[in-house]
């Protein structure tokens, strides 16, 4: 395997070897397939289409509120999208401003062609890295011999197979299918057996991984029309631009190189007439019509969904966006729909600026197969089967920010495991991925998973301005993270140490200049002298505003800026939550055994003996956040373990 790629004949079949097979080149097979290669591993990516690589089918965007952090953390890691969407985006904007900075997200536009091109490229140019039009059938296996057995499994993985014959042989397979396994989408009373975008399903996998013991569920999502730009009255709508200082996504990105002529957005609304033409013909739309088999997103839903659970709202926003800058075609944000094209074209005809639409593309529904994914471990990797994978909205969530962050740890974690590294796996308490993939794991998921801010419990820590602080350092012990790059991480956390020392200890006095920038700032003048510090956790001030009143201030970059500023004003909630992640690391910090017998712990009551079997945990944290486990159980677990492990310790004396 050493030896690179080995081709042989087989019966008339084609042979070839890798270390990883990555199914889907969606965002989550991208990021895997870069992750796997650039850590040295010979590595395939397979695709039903070389033209989808990095196919953006719905929403033309990257990032948006706790999206963007996600995109922020993957790029901490050595990801590849943030860096994407800099050399691609036509516009950008940091939404939430008005609000803390736990909540500040980055959002944009992206030229839906561009990006897909220069991701290709990417790929195209990474060594180590094969690229295959086809569609993969069959994962292969072998059964582990008793003896080497561990965890639990019996099965490992030995390679993939294509719909052609071609066998490919491998030490581990990711899964990153997206929403084609078994596709088929849906405008009305008209049904295809297609994926996104018209593309080809992939119809032959799901049976060979049910009889590998894999449960399957049906989930489904949906994309609204495109409209011709040509057939809009923009006259009609309020104009909606991008920011004037862009910040970029990428650490690596130099702030200058994003500092673009932007393209515009645009908003308009529904109303009553949209509405009652929707009612009106609800029995003819899959969702209602009982045509659809998969459970949708709650927080992505169709218009009609909005219209019929939100009776009392006169008008829904719609957010008319471009989809790159060399074509015409508009994406229509929060009017996704699959009805009928003649109910399609009467509805969009309501809506103020597109009286005169004409649709470029229809809206439609797609359910696809996907697994619950409680049968995987945090690392992302099958409990059952030894060496495979999976990332992405076949994990059962949705986004692509949440598919590249789930495809970048599945890659990294499969590497790991190849090189017989210790896995990366990130808790809550460090990362907004660490909260996506063990709420994913962890706890029941009934429709497709979405990240939102307020799923993070310590947000004030994980902001999207910190990332690099936070998981670099992660990056570069994985090793997609350059010496260089890291050492300027380092660099910057001293930076921002000395600067807060620095003000902290700078006492400004209660004198005329004083209180006259005080007054000119709207903030109350001094009775007596106290610390620039304490100034700057006044919320009409800033670090930057009281840069008047510091002249031996030193030349700092603006993110060394921006993290002095952030850190003394939410000084005492950055501390009360660091109090909170410290007892939390306690219970995280207890590990269990991935095969631990939990039949022989008397006092667990039923329902939790069986949900602990389910969900194997990798701690009593994450067993203490299973539904079905009660405080009761994790104390009658933890009492076991201690005694446990007493017993372990004497054996081995």
């Amino acid at each position: 395997m050493d030896d690179g790629m080995k081709k042989t004949e087989d019966v008339g079949h084609l042979k070839e070897q890798y270390h990883v097979v990555v199914v889907g080149a969606g965002h989550a097979g991208c990021e895997a397939a870069l992750a796997c290669a650039r850590l040295g591993l010979e590595t395939i990516l397979f695709t039903v289409s070389v033209d989808s690589i990095a196919l953006m089918p719905c929403n033309p965007n990257i990032g948006g509120s706790s999206k963007g952090h996600l995109v922020r953390e993957v790029d901490a890691l050595g990801g590849q999208m943030g860096v994407n969407i800099d050399q691609t985006f036509i516009q950008s904007k940091m939404l939430n401003r008005s609000k803390g900075p736990a909540v500040h997200s980055l959002r944009a536009q992206a030229d839906k062609a561009d990006y897909s091109m220069k991701m290709r490229q990417t790929l195209q140019d990474t060594e180590h890295l094969t690229i295959r039009q086809a569609e993969v059938s069959e994962i292969i296996t072998e059964e582990i011999p008793e003896g080497e057995r561990k965890d639990g499994r019996s099965q490992r993985i030995t390679g993939a197979k294509t719909v052609s014959g071609a066998v490919y042989n491998c030490k581990a397979v990711i899964l990153c299918t997206g929403t084609y396994l078994r596709a088929r989408c849906l405008t009305g009373e008209m049904i295809t057996n297609t994926g996104p975008n018209g593309l080809m399903a992939a119809n032959y996998l799901t049976d060979s991984l049910k009889s590998h013991g894999i449960k399957m569920v049906r989930f489904k999502t949906g994309t609204p029309a495109r409209i011709d730009r040509r057939s809009i009255d923009f006259s009609k709508m309020q104009e909606q631009k991008g920011d004037e200082v862009v910040v970029p996504f990428s650490f690596t990105t130099d702030p200058k190189d994003v500092q673009i002529d932007q393209v515009s957005c645009w908003l308009t609304y529904t109303n009553e007439n949209t509405h009652n033409i929707i009612r009106q013909n609800l029995d003819r739309s899959p969702i209602y019509a009982g045509v659809i088999e998969g459970t949708g997103p709650r927080y992505c839903p169709s218009i009609e969904d909005k219209v019929v659970k939100f009776p009392d709202k006169t008008k829904h926003q719609l957010f008319i966006e471009p989809e790159g800058i060399h074509t015409n075609e508009m994406y229509v944000g929060g009017m996704s729909s699959s009805m009928p094209e003649d109910v399609q074209y009467a509805m969009y005809r309501t809506v103020p600026g597109l009286e005169n639409a004409k649709i470029v593309r229809n809206a439609y529904a797609i359910e696809y197969d996907c697994i619950n994914p409680n049968q995987l471990y945090p690392s992302l990797e099958f409990k059952k089967i030894y060496g495979l994978f999976s990332g992405g909205q076949f994990n059962g969530s949705s986004g692509y920010e949440e598919a590249a962050a789930q495809g970048l740890v599945a890659g990294i974690n499969a590497a790991m495991e190849i090189l017989g590294k210790e896995s990366l796996i990130l808790d809550r308490s460090e990362s907004y991925i660490g909260v996506l993939i063990d709420d994913l794991v962890t706890k029941e998921n009934h429709e497709p998973y979405r990240m939102m801010t307020s799923r993070a419990e310590y947000r004030l820590l994980l902001r999207q301005d910190n990332a690099d602080l936070r998981l670099t350092k992660k990056g570069y012990e994985v090793g997609l993270i350059s010496k260089e790059r890291y050492e300027g991480v380092l660099e910057k956390e001293r930076l921002i140490k000395e600067e807060i020392a620095r003000v902290s200890k700078i006492i400004v006095g209660a004198n005329s200049k004083v209180s006259e920038f005080l007054e000119r700032n709207h903030s109350v003048p001094l009775n007596k002298g106290i610390s620039l510090a304490e100034l700057i956790r006044r919320p009409e001030l800033s670090y930057e505003i009281l840069k008047e009143l510091d002249p031996d201030r030193p030349q700092l970059p603006d993110d060394v800026a921006e993290q002095v500023n952030i850190n003394i004003k939410y000084e005492g909630y950055i501390i009360r939550q660091m109090k909170q992640v410290s007892s939390f690391k306690k219970l995280e910090n207890k590990r269990l055994e991935k095969d631990f017998d939990y039949d022989a712990v008397k006092g667990l009551r039923i329902e939790a003996r069986q949900k602990l079997n389910l969900y194997r945990p990798v701690s009593i944290g994450q067993a203490s956040r299973i539904s079905g486990v009660s405080p009761a159980d994790i104390s009658v677990l933890l009492i076991y373990l201690e005694q446990y492990y007493q017993r372990k310790k004497q054996e081995m004396e």
